[in-house]
């Protein structure tokens, strides 16, 4: 963990000379950006989008000054449609690459999960976009299969069903065969195959099966537990064997022709997807060698995204690129199949997240900030104040490098005495708070000469962060950023403007909702991992605006309705060749009306209950009858308001 720098040293580097290259470097941008993004000259976050032999920039806050105009307000998802094009035809054309390098002889097919991100527009797009590179779906429900069956633009892309399978879902899968539309059950537990059987059987339609293994290698990263013997998915070798017996017992292990083998998610160390390729080749024999056709390896997701930048085997990153991903995947079928006589599998990877974390990013506005700076004490304490307050006064004249631990101790001893003196009545409320301020003073002394300082004690380690502002987001954690309470997400976070200046305070970020797990305290850096967030001070009058980038994996469909604060505003842009951009779609987040239907709240039930509390207040003389009416409107109105902060 790097420590983060006081608010003293922020505010000392907020008065130096500061540049774009400065702030790049600060919040990473051009890490873990991608080429996507960058800085503009005059200090934005800009959108990068290549058409052919140039490259188009569109400045985010001309974005958002767009999405104010059309009424659609903070907070918001914006997605770049371009971005979104860019990382299917990435995948496809890398994996192209790979093959005809190695002389591969079966092509690559992509599916993207449905899971990973569930909205219409997105599975459209991909849909559309990806039908020249027979891009499919991979469905591990009944309803993605019906997306999947619907959306599907090309009768080469494959949908692959994962998941456990009724026998509506089977059906659904058969007439999907039936229609042409190559359609994979991949068999997850022995007791779905007496299904499958049974109603191929009954409809007369043969079906396309492939079968989940259990693999050994352990991966590294949060998901780690996704492989290995302990796994919840997937056959163990004695459960294949018993379903290669079923299948040639029913006359139909020529039905057999896909081995899916997930190596794991958001894997960070190249080495582990060798490694699991290796594997699964190898299983992948020994089924061809059992009679079964075979023809196409399904290695699951597990291709990372860099969220840090820096390049690493670390949970949040990756130590490779996609091109060193696609040749590793290739050379390793090839290593394993080629000298048993094997011919090559298609190759079909389901990569999600690095699909679709790019195009979407959350945009919110600081609403407030609680500051840690103290305010400016007085210079002397007032007459006839208790001891411990004139020594805390004592004690801020007299910090250096060569008494801090001593004053640090000696502060917090005053000011606890001074507040056991407040809670026996025996120092005033005035008297406290001049206490506390004057011993915050004396922290910010002391954390401003830590960096100075050859050895920091442990107990002073963590004082730049337990001194830092909390700026308030106009967002919901648990709405639009799941990920970071539930698993420790880590996403690249910074201002989308003013990034000429210096950043002069450190911050953590705290939500709308009333629960002390609506923070983030945790951000990512070149250096390493930060507990705060360097950012500029509030200016009155103005307002400042923050993007979290690569979201566009789960967070919108892991989203709960905690405090009842429902989807935001969603903004898919088009980026076009000349520079300018359109609104492709636009989609105005919940309203309150909206999410109290989600809980059963019927909406105008409400507005006849709340009538008749008025009309109760009236009888009782409270309001008038005019004061009613102009209450139970802003209630009406506000049923139809954004569940979010609106500034009028």
């Amino acid at each position: 963990m790097t420590a983060s720098p006081t608010n003293t040293q922020q505010a000392d580097r907020a008065t130096e000379a500061w540049d774009i290259d400065q702030s790049a470097q600060l919040y990473g941008i051009n890490a873990w950006g991608a080429d996507y993004f960058s800085i503009s000259p005059q200090g934005e976050v800009q959108v990068r989008v290549a058409f052919g032999d140039h490259t188009v920039t569109v400045p985010l806050m001309e974005i958002v000054q767009g999405m104010h105009d059309r009424g659609l307000h903070m907070p918001a998802i914006l997605r770049i449609r371009n971005l979104l094009d860019h990382r299917i035809e990435l995948l496809n054309t890398s994996f192209s690459r790979a093959i005809d390098a190695g002389g591969y002889q079966s092509p690559y097919r992509g599916v993207y999960p449905i899971k990973v991100n569930q909205q219409c527009h997105v599975v459209e797009e991909i849909a559309d976009y990806g039908q020249a590179y027979h891009h499919g779906f991979e469905a591990g429900s009944k309803a993605e299969l019906i997306i999947a069956m619907s959306q599907l633009r090309d009768s080469e892309g494959l949908i692959i069903c994962n998941g456990y399978k009724d026998a509506e879902f089977i059906e659904l899968g058969l007439y999907a065969v039936q229609m042409g539309i190559p359609c994979f059950f991949v068999v997850e537990t022995l007791s779905e195959l007496p299904i499958i059987i049974e109603r191929s059987r009954a409809l007369n339609i043969e079906p396309l099966l492939g079968v989940r293994i259990k693999t050994t290698v352990a991966v590294d990263g949060y998901w780690s537990q996704d492989s290995g013997d302990r796994s919840i998915f997937g056959l163990s070798t004695a459960s294949l064997m018993r379903l290669v017996d079923t299948l040639r017992q029913a006359d139909m292990l020529h039905c057999l022709r896909l081995l899916h083998c997930h190596l794991g998610s958001q894997i960070p160390n190249i080495r582990n997807v060798r490694s699991g390729v290796l594997e699964a080749c190898r299983f992948y024999a020994g089924l061809a060698q059992e009679g079964a056709p075979m023809g196409y390896l399904d290695l699951g997701g597990g291709l990372a995204v860099d969220y840090e930048g820096v390049r690493t085997n670390s949970t949040h990153s990756m130590n490779y690129r996609l091109d060193e991903y696609c040749v590793n995947i290739v050379e390793s079928i090839r290593e394993t199949l080629d000298p048993l006589e094997i011919e090559h599998p298609v190759i079909i990877t389901e990569s999600g997240r690095a699909t679709v974390a790019y195009s979407s990013m959350l945009l919110f506005n600081i609403l407030n900030v609680s500051s840690s700076s103290p305010a400016a004490p007085t210079s002397a304490p007032p007459q006839d104040c208790p001891d411990a307050l004139k020594n805390l006064f004592e004690l801020q004249q007299h910090v250096s490098t060569q008494n801090f631990q001593e004053c640090y101790n000696d502060a917090l001893f005053y000011r606890d005495e001074l507040r056991e003196l407040f809670h026996h009545g025996q120092a005033t409320l005035r008297e406290r708070a001049l206490a506390e301020n004057v011993c915050v003073s004396i922290l910010h002394h002391i954390a401003a000469l830590l960096p100075d300082l050859p050895r920091v004690p442990p107990e002073l380690q963590n004082l730049p962060e337990q001194l830092s502002d909390i700026y308030y987001g106009n967002f919901s954690l648990f709405q639009s950023l799941p990920d970071i309470w539930a698993i420790d997400q880590l996403f690249p976070i910074m201002p989308i403007h003013r990034l000429g200046e210096a950043p002069g305070r450190t911050a953590i970020l705290a939500d709308l909702t009333c629960d002390c797990d609506g923070k983030i305290d945790r951000f990512s850096s070149l250096e390493g991992e930060r507990n705060t967030l360097q950012l500029h001070e509030l200016r009155t009058g103005e307002e400042y605006y923050l993007g979290v980038f690569l979201v566009g994996a789960y967070q919108e469909t892991l989203g709960d309705l905690h405090n009842l604060f429902g989807d935001t505003n969603v903004v898919n842009v088009a980026i076009q060749a000349d520079g300018s951009f359109e609104f492709a779609r636009e989609f105005h987040g919940d309203s309150i009306a909206d999410v109290l239907s989600y809980v059963e709240y019927e909406p105008k039930r409400l507005q006849e209950d709340f009538r008749l509390v008025a009309e109760k207040a009236v009888r009782a003389g409270k309001i008038s009858v005019a004061q009613r009416s102009q209450i139970v409107q802003a209630f009406r109105e506000s049923l139809h308001g954004y569940t979010y902060f609106e500034k009028y």
